[in-house]
């Protein structure tokens, strides 16, 4: 038996036989204990500045999949492929028998996963592999792993390494049962999936194991190990949420936490970004196409803030403080942040220098390199000439973010983030939500349960639309059943009735472009509030019961937001007629996605709320189910 498998049993942590088989009888392998040793493996060895991920496949001879750099600020990786750029959000399957509302192997295939399981044991017996151990969670919260891929995939390795946390093997502690295994063959996305990124789940018993069958983390390393904590939490009552999370201080020192939950796209690692000034010292609230016109406010002082989470929250009963609030804390060791909407210097100050020269190696993908240069987060591979990819990704240790908490936060504003297009009377559209809306309780609930993935979303595979992310937005990622995670966040909300809830759009308010300062802006106007709530005249039901409450008015150190950016049918563009078809294409999409939790599994007071939904409830409906405190 091999030496490091006989030194790990002697330590009582046993390997399913079928690694070990893998590991004893592959060309060789090697075992890593840093990210660090994993950034040298990513480029064929010590003194290389280049290297090419190639693969013989059967038909296509010497394919490569990414071209990999030394940079001055870590590691650049570029797909040869733009399909390869982007997560498809069709890529999961379940191979096993447990509970799932998700398509099977077998469904899906055609066939027993068992058998591409042969094949692909076989196939890795066939390489030179890189393995080391993982933890997903923080604070003993969370899965723990071992990955095993081929040797020259050093910079998906690398990757995964940095998003969860890498254990050297001699701080495994003994008697560890592995809770979860990837296994990565890439070449399969070819021979076997005609070039599309599959990931297999196969819940073996206590044992997750995810078949990674592309070198895109998003699927697999990040969003596969995703759906692990997610696993976990169905069976023991509490999940993982997919959201951002951001303590903000305002000029007068009033503390407020921010959790910003949404569709990929939908605003999270931007709630975690700084206003961005015009030349002139003004905040730019938005633009409208039409007629040219340029809206701006004046603010003198901005809140500061320190950042908690980037994507992906614990929510795990150990660490909630019975204070009412919900209390969090990050899952990642490091952030996935896509940096699209940085297009020139001066976009992003606080990530341009944090890029620039960070105190330790970064990973970048989908971003221009040349060997030894320095990777500008502004200059995105192009798909194709002229055509930048929507998705360029720079993988960011938290530890080397400036005052981000590490420990649990609990939550004053839990904000739901959507992408909305342009909408008017001409063009209607579900892009009426308001600068920011608050939202009662059980309205809150639904929104989480219909997800909307929303307009041009630049982090997934065919974007566009009004497609739903699924439960909590995080369902693409989860393995179970839905009504599950649709109870448990309903339990949720029930017991933490200190917690506030809003709406929040991007990209459109009506016609005006807005980018994502909505969001930025509530973050500011709220945080100055602290926990004060509203004047009883300050809000009123929204036009369109989906969105709450609507604002009358709203001004932030003396400079008042214009009211067609908080009720959207006051614009001209759009009136009331193009506002009220805007709505029914909301109420429309809400019907669709809702009728899927009837089912008798449901909690019976979400099934009293969706049942109102579907007859047309007003706002006051809503708070009547769940209270606002």
């Amino acid at each position: 038996m091999n030496i490091f498998i006989s030194d790990l049993e002697k330590r009582g942590i046993k390997l399913p036989s079928e690694t070990v088989e893998v590991l004893t009888n592959c060309k060789s392998f090697t075992v890593f204990n840093s990210v660090e040793e994993l950034a040298v493996a990513a480029l064929g060895g010590e003194g290389n500045n280049s290297y090419e991920v190639k693969y013989n496949i059967p038909g296509k001879t010497l394919y490569t999949e990414a071209i990999v750099h030394r940079v001055t600020n870590g590691i650049s990786a570029n797909y040869t492929e733009p399909y390869m750029r982007r997560r498809d959000p069709e890529t999961m399957a379940i191979a096993d028998e447990e509970p799932t509302d998700k398509e099977t192997f077998q469904t899906k295939f055609g066939y027993d996963f068992n058998i591409l399981k042969k094949e692909t044991f076989n196939w890795l017996k066939t390489q030179d592999l890189a393995v080391f151990f993982y933890f997903a969670g923080r604070d003993g919260i969370g899965v723990n792993g071992m990955a095993i891929a081929p040797a020259n995939a050093g910079f998906f390795a690398m990757g995964l390494a940095m998003l969860q946390i890498i254990v050297p093997v001699n701080e495994l502690p003994d008697n560890m049962e592995l809770d979860s295994i990837i296994y990565v063959a890439p070449t399969f996305r070819h021979t076997h999936f005609n070039g599309k990124q599959i990931v297999v789940h196969n819940r073996d018993g206590n044992r997750h194991e995810i078949f990674s069958y592309n070198l895109y983390p998003g699927p697999s390393a990040k969003k596969g190990l995703y759906g692990a904590l997610l696993t976990k939490g169905e069976k023991e009552g509490w999940i993982t949420a997919h959201c951002s999370t951001v303590q903000a201080v305002s000029p007068y020192d009033n503390i407020t936490t921010f959790m910003h939950e949404g569709a990929s796209g939908g605003g999270k690692s931007e709630m975690l970004q700084h206003i961005l000034r015009e030349p002139n010292g003004q905040v730019l609230i938005g633009e409208n196409p039409i007629s040219g016109e340029r809206r701006l406010i004046n603010l003198p002082l901005f809140s500061s803030f320190n950042p908690v989470t980037d994507d992906m929250a614990l929510c795990h009963p150990s660490i909630q403080k019975g204070n009412g609030k919900l209390t969090v804390l990050d899952a990642e060791n490091a952030w996935f942040i896509r940096v699209d909407s940085v297009r020139e210097y001066g976009d992003d100050p606080f990530l341009e220098k944090i890029t620039i020269k960070p105190p330790k190696p970064l990973l970048f993908l989908n971003l221009q390199s040349n060997p030894d240069s320095t990777v500008l987060i502004w200059d995105h591979t192009e798909d194709e000439p002229g055509k930048p990819c929507p998705n360029p990704r720079v993988i960011l240790p938290r530890e080397i973010v400036p005052n981000v908490i590490g420990t649990p936060v609990s939550i004053d504003v839990r904000s739901f983030g959507v992408r909305t297009p342009p909408s008017s009377a001409e063009k209607p559209n579900y892009g009426i939500i308001g600068l920011f809306h608050i939202l009662p309780p059980a309205l809150a609930w639904l929104w989480r349960l219909v997800s909307p993935r929303g307009h041009a979303n630049p982090s997934i595979v065919g974007g566009s639309g009004m497609g739903s992310e699924g439960v909590g937005s995080y369902w693409p990622f989860a393995t179970g059943k839905m009504v599950e995670h649709a109870n448990i966040l309903l339990q949720q909300i029930l017991d933490t009735p200190v917690t506030r809830y809003t709406l929040v759009p991007n990209q459109y308010i009506g016609v005006w472009e807005v980018g994502f300062k909505p969001q930025l802006l509530m973050r500011e106007y709220l945080t100055r509030r602290g926990n004060a709530k509203l004047k009883q005249d300050q809000y009123q039901a929204a036009r369109c019961p989906l969105l709450g409450y609507e604002l009358n008015y709203l001004t932030i150190e003396g400079a008042k937001i214009p009211s067609r950016f908080l009720q959207v049918y006051k614009q001209t563009e759009v009136g009331t007629e193009g506002y009220d078809k805007g709505a029914n294409i909301l109420y429309d999409f809400f019907r669709k996605e809702l009728q899927q939790y009837l089912v008798p599994e449901l909690n019976p007071l979400g099934k009293q709320i969706i049942e109102a939904c579907l007859k047309g409830a007003n706002v006051e409906d809503y708070n009547k189910f769940i209270p606002m405190e």
